[in-house]
């Protein structure tokens, strides 16, 4: 790329109308929120262009926003950069030889944190890794994954690499590109952490993807105590209702219970769809058709068997009789047709805040060819929040 602003966004052939590359580092997506006590919103921000090869210019880091939903508005208050002077992280950073050593985009996928004993922590994609850091970003310390005492590892994990010769076996690995902790949920108390991954593991034995009886894949909620630092060897099972869906974010309600986001990979509404069969570049071909929160309960009676699902919420069909939403309904109801939908968190107890992940400049799921905006939308749920 010679020059700014010279390659538009494009989203499964839709230009955006946003062009790459930026003039500094930009406001991108959130793939993770969370809900302060003093009613302020933290969100987390991902790799930046999508995959480690593109991203080794783009800071990681997080916001702190003033949101107010009667205007519309949100009010930045700070950004913390993830950054590593003490060298914690396992492998060489694109940063290695600065003071600072920022990481980037190339080093971490961030997609889901928290905040648990006095620390920062984060779930990310490339290993996956589960990260420690200070309040201010400083990476106390890195933690590979490990199910059933044994590391799992994506192909963008540091230590799978190619082959030696050409008839030695190569490195194997256990998570899919992209599908590592996509969700993250931490205890009231702080004590435990909830790393959900976003895709099921490869059972190398069986030649297969971890599924239950009747074909349905499953995805691992990992327990890992904060205090000892270490997992606990405990997990649950999410089933997906179909096996091609995904996961988008995780926080908890209380003790026992969560908000789950599952998804398609679809985008768009019905009026603005393709002709049937069709692909054109002025349409949905795909659209969103499968877009639910789940209320799920995972407590030490299930503890390795299955996330028992309570109910869940349309966003596909959310009612807004007092036409409070800034975006136009669509058959009467405010539709959220984001691929991907990557944030959830309990409000108070009866509402939730939702938002998208709007992958600045390569999403357009309002309208066909203009690049999203980050939305986050206030929702009265209190009979959901109350399922048993």
């Amino acid at each position: 790329m010679e020059a700014i602003g010279t390659v538009e966004g494009d989203s499964y052939g839709r230009r955006t109308g946003v062009s790459l590359p930026f003039k500094g580092q930009p406001l991108q997506g959130h793939s993770g929120i969370k809900r302060m006590p003093d009613g302020s919103f933290w969100t987390l921000t991902d790799n930046g262009a999508g995959a480690k090869a593109n991203s080794p210019d783009f800071m990681l880091y997080l916001n702190h926003y003033k949101v107010d939903f009667k205007s519309g508005r949100f009010q930045r208050l700070k950004t913390v950069f993830l950054h590593d002077p003490d060298k914690k992280v396992p492998f060489r950073i694109v940063q290695e030889g600065t003071k600072q050593r920022y990481l980037s985009g190339s080093d971490f996928d961030p997609e889901s944190f928290q905040f648990a004993g006095g620390s920062l922590w984060i779930g990310e994609e490339f290993g996956p890794f589960l990260i420690q850091a200070d309040l201010n970003g400083k990476v106390l310390a890195v933690f590979d994954t490990l199910v059933d005492g044994k590391p799992v590892r994506s192909p963008d994990h540091p230590a799978v690499t190619t082959a030696g010769a050409p008839d030695a076996k190569a490195p194997g690995f256990q998570v899919k590109r992209s599908k590592g902790f996509e969700g993250m949920a931490a205890s009231k108390d702080g004590s435990r952490l909830y790393a959900l991954l976003e895709g099921p593991l490869w059972n190398e034995e069986a030649k297969a993807y971890e599924s239950v009886e009747g074909g349905r894949q499953y995805l691992r909620v990992l327990e890992f105590d904060v205090k000892a630092r270490q997992w606990t060897g405990r997990h649950w099972k999410y089933v997906l209702e179909a096996n091609h869906h995904a996961i988008g974010d995780f926080n908890l309600i209380d003790d026992t219970t969560g908000l789950i986001i599952e998804r398609d990979n679809g985008e768009g509404t019905a009026d603005r769809a393709c002709p049937e069969g069709g692909k054109r570049a002025d349409c949905f071909h795909d659209i969103a058709k499968f877009k639910r929160i789940y209320k799920g309960e995972l407590t030490d009676a299930n503890a390795g068997g299955e996330l028992r699902k309570i109910g869940y919420i349309d966003l596909l069909a959310i009612q807004d009789p007092n036409r409070l939403a800034r975006k136009p309904l669509n058959d009467g109801v405010l539709k959220f047709p984001f691929f991907t939908i990557e944030n959830v968190d309990v409000v108070d107890a009866t509402h939730i805040v939702v938002g998208n992940d709007n992958n600045l400049p390569f999403s357009s799921s309002r309208e066909p060819n203009q690049a999203d905006d980050n939305e986050l939308v206030l929702l009265e749920v209190g009979e959901f929040l109350r399922a048993r």
